[in-house]
């Protein structure tokens, strides 16, 4: 066993007499045993290490636990015990090593140290090498300025749909973030289009000169706003091409229908939805990629209705392939318009909205001389 029963016993002697000095001495004597024999030691030995330095560590001052999370931190197989109390510590200099390099912390150790610790424990966590969904969802919301920026510029961070979402609403006056968000690569050609309308001309720039594909993106979306910025993002997205090709063969073999949309929105599927929508009520994708894309869920709502769609597949589109976060009141306000709507009164209203789009699109008409 790399500890003696005769050292053990001098920790219970330190522990019950010895001055602060002592406490610190035995603990790094305990540490250095630990450090320098980490690799061979199985977790049986790696435990008792926990017990023994986690009693120490409960006796220290502040600057001692920070040197003992510094030197554990970068360990992969740290003692447990002692590493989630470290990265639980009110003291940031102490938490900040263990939350962002231990090994020995889970999501769940992480989340609750989120949820309750103030904007520098979240900073820590949010320079990780990898961070899960459900990390960056609590830190986009819960995140300070500084917070959100570290996390949208962390390569291992991952992101649901409805974090992007929130990163480009928080994006607006803040070109920094705005930069970082539009940098990702695994930004969904939907944020990106919010992101490009409301970028600054500064961003706008600066996305084009680093990424060739946004582009053409963003030189139509300096000329127009609206469809032209859509049209460009879908002649360079891949994704929208391959979701196109694997639509379309559905619809031409009688295979789309409400189910499958369904099925599409489920699995949080944007160019999927949007195209099958498009097939289905012969809206036309600007149309259907606006009312996916709108903080109003009414256009949804009413091509659903002219789909012929049941609530239920509606209210999937809207919370998963849309990617909304609605409020239990916002939804049954959505479901008491789509039960008043008529189908042939929605209908209608798509045919205005592509009348205007093609307006637009014609400009204005030179009077005759």
């Amino acid at each position: 066993m790399p500890l003696s029963a005769s050292l053990i016993d001098e920790i219970d002697d330190v522990l019950a007499r010895a001055s602060e000095g002592k406490r610190d001495a035995a603990l790094s004597r305990i540490t250095d045993l630990f450090v320098g024999g980490a690799e061979r030691f199985s977790e049986q030995h790696v435990g008792l290490f926990d017990d023994v330095i986690s009693r120490l560590a409960e006796t220290i001052e502040a600057d001692a636990r920070a040197k003992l999370a510094r030197r554990l931190a970068p360990i992969p197989n740290a003692p447990a015990k002692v590493s989630r109390a470290l990265a639980a510590d009110a003291d940031i200099a102490v938490a900040a090593p263990m939350l962002r390099h231990s090994e020995r912390l889970d999501d769940t150790q992480l989340l609750a140290t989120a949820a309750t610790h103030g904007q520098q424990h979240l900073l820590a966590i949010a320079q990780r090498n990898e961070l899960s969904e459900a990390l960056t969802d609590v830190l986009v919301v819960r995140g300070d300025r500084e917070v959100v920026r570290s996390v949208a510029q962390n390569r291992g961070a991952r992101f649901s749909n409805v974090a992007f979402r929130a990163l480009v609403a928080r994006s607006s006056g803040d070109d920094v973030l705005a930069i970082h968000v539009g940098a990702r690569r695994d930004l969904p050609r939907q944020n990106l289009l919010k992101l490009i309308e409301v970028a600054s001309a500064t961003v706008r720039s600066k996305l084009a000169a680093a990424d060739p594909a946004t582009a053409s993106a963003v030189r139509d979306v300096i000329a127009e706003i609206d469809g032209g910025l859509r049209a460009a993002t879908r002649r360079a997205s891949t994704d929208y091409a391959s979701a196109s090709v694997e639509v379309e063969a559905l619809h031409r073999a009688n295979l789309l229908d409400e189910d499958q949309v369904c099925a599409f929105a489920e699995m949080g599927k944007f160019e999927q939805t949007a195209v099958a929508l498009s097939l289905l009520t012969e809206a036309p994708i600007d149309v259907v990629e606006r009312a996916m894309l709108d903080d109003s869920p009414d256009m949804l709502v009413i091509l659903a209705k002219v789909a012929g769609f049941a609530w239920s597949t509606a209210q999937t589109i809207l919370l998963r392939a849309a990617g909304r976060a609605m409020s239990p009141p916002d939804l049954d306000r959505a479901y008491s318009g789509f039960l008043r709507l008529k189908a042939t009164t929605a209908r209608s209203i798509v045919s205005f909205y592509d009348a205007r789009r093609r307006a637009a699109e014609l400009g204005p008409v030179k009077a005759a001389g």
